[in-house]
């Protein structure tokens, strides 16, 4: 079972690959390990450690070379994944805690064996470097008189040789089968599954919106590989990233160019040599170059979304209508509400918006237009557009439902909710309320101040309430007994305030209109007074 731990790479991308029947070429070389160079037949090397004392890997780790030295301290000159061979001189007169303090040097400086030619310098292997290897938990091993040093150092060479001739070929042959791949009808997920199969590991596409649009074997996405991804999208720029998983180094890279990019290919394994580096790389410009051409079709869809969105609002439904059937299933049925987002530069909401739209029916219609991006979904079902905001951080306005034959009113409501929301989605309900903020500036300060000034003067010369009075009736609704407890007077005050108020301002308050327009007046008043207290 394919999971993320050391014994299974795990990549997500957009690659390539052929059936699973199809036979991997695997190398039947055997890798340069400690336990490769013990066994070999012509060297007759003995371990001296007991393998119980020793880690689960420590003869299976690589050997990249081996060096001989007899000096007291030779890590200076060492580097790691080396096996070291020694011939004893340095012990002449050692200690037991010499032998320790040179086991615990060559440890540190990460030598995987120790090799002692024995009857060289002294008989067998001294008892106090063989207790310090075990405690240490170094392979220790015996070198035989009759094999020279520079025998082991060879065999270790031509197996390091064979090695990389065989991961050479391995690339080779490789990067012909992912170039089969990529040449059938289904070229871009057979490369998926080739790729997996080679690395031994899993392999997934995540596209410019960051949906895992294909892997192989079939795990799924992870939240914290969607994160990474998330994050390397928004950047916006070409680069790599490696972030751990479960034991596991899963390396990415972006797809396409600096401002246009197409996805990431990500591959979690344990590691990747040189070899699997460069069919990995080879496989992410065969990707590229793929998705590049793929980029014309979202092209001609986006301008035919465009063109639609524009004879929908232009009265044109039934030829819409007409087109978006078998291009989409149709339209949304009607009611619809209209969305309008912002559109500028954000490609990466209408390519997600492609993926929303496709293969689910007439259950959303966008495309851009001249005020944004134009978005159209049945009445009874708006969380398409709360996906969107949430998703990408827009904000969004939509209207009241509408038929196809008001979009363009629609289009006017969304517009309007959007200018007046604070961010999210804002609906043209939201907005109503706001009906007085139509009336700001400085042209309706003065008509309203115009409108009052008679009721003010009088309230000022004559120590008359009539401003405060008219407010209170006009917010009770002109209901005598609620304005005369409010105000605390009797009722035959308020009808003689009422008259004064119909005699300053020469009007009937009998009249609708009137009662509106002296409603409007004192709320732009009230509103100037309060933005000039707070300003």
């Amino acid at each position: 079972m394919y999971t993320f731990d050391a014994t299974c790479a795990t990549m997500y991308t957009y690659v390539i690959a052929s059936s699973e029947e199809d036979p991997v070429v695997s190398s039947p070389v055997e890798p340069a390990t400690l336990r490769a160079l013990l066994h070999h037949p012509g060297l007759r090397l003995r371990l001296a450690t007991a393998e119980t004392a020793l880690a689960a890997d420590a003869l299976d780790r690589g050997v990249r070379g081996v060096h001989s030295s007899d000096l007291a301290d030779p890590t200076p000159f060492l580097s790691e994944d080396l096996v070291l061979l020694t011939t004893g001189t340095q012990f002449a007169r050692a200690a037991e805690s010499d032998y320790r303090d040179y086991v615990a040097r060559l440890r540190a400086r990460g030598v995987t064996a120790l090799g002692f030619g024995t009857e060289v310098v002294r008989d067998g292997i001294p008892t106090g470097l063989a207790a310090a290897c075990t405690e240490a938990g170094m392979p220790l091993f015996e070198v035989p008189y009759r094999t020279p040093f520079i025998a082991v150092s060879r065999a270790n060479a031509q197996a390091l040789a064979a090695q990389d001739y065989a991961r050479r070929s391995w690339a080779l042959d490789a990067q012909r089968a992912l170039s089969l791949a990529a040449l059938r009808v289904d070229g871009l997920d057979a490369a998926i599954d080739e790729l997996s199969r080679r690395l031994d590991g899993w392999v997934g596409l995540f596209d410019a919106t960051g949906e895992l649009r294909h892997d192989h074997p079939r795990i799924g996405p992870r939240p914290e590989i969607n994160a990474a991804v998330a994050s390397m999208l928004a950047r916006g720029t070409r680069a790599g990233a490696t972030v751990p998983l479960d034991g596991v180094n899963v390396v990415m890279q972006s797809l396409g160019r600096g401002g246009h990019l197409n996805g990431v290919l990500a591959v979690a394994t344990p590691s990747l040599d040189p070899q699997a580096r460069s069919v990995v790389t080879m496989t992410v410009a065969m990707i590229d170059l793929a998705l590049e051409q793929r980029r014309d079709l979202p092209r001609a869809r986006a301008a035919l979304r465009s063109g639609l969105a524009v004879s929908l609002l232009e009265g044109a439904v039934d030829l819409a209508r007409r087109v978006a059937a078998p291009m989409w299933g149709g339209l949304p049925a009607a009611p619809v509400r209209v969305g309008l987002a912002e559109a500028e530069g954000r490609d990466d909401a209408a390519e997600w918006l492609e993926t929303q739209a496709d293969g689910r029916g007439p259950t959303l219609f966008f495309g851009r237009v001249d005020a944004g991006l134009l978005l159209v979904v049945p009445a009874s079902d708006d969380a398409p557009l709360r996906r969107l905001s949430e998703r990408f951080d827009l904000a969004v306005g939509v209207s009241d439902p509408v038929g196809y034959e008001a979009l363009g009113t629609g289009l006017a409501q969304a517009r309007l909710a959007r200018q007046r929301g604070t961010g999210g989605v804002t609906v043209f309900a939201q907005a109503r309320g706001a009906l007085v903020e139509a009336f700001e500036g400085e042209r309706a300060r003065v008509l309203a101040e115009g409108e009052l000034a008679p009721l003010r003067q009088s309230d000022a010369t004559g120590g008359t309430r009539l401003l405060p009075t008219l407010r209170t009736w006009l917010r009770e609704d002109g209901s005598h007994e609620r304005t005369a407890a409010a105000l605390g007077i009797h009722r035959h005050t308020l009808r003689a305030r009422l008259a004064t108020v119909e005699r300053v301002l020469g009007v009937d308050l009998g009249s609708f209109a009137v009662r509106a327009r002296l409603w409007l007046a004192l709320e732009i008043a009230q509103r100037g007074a309060w933005e000039a207290r707070n300003s």
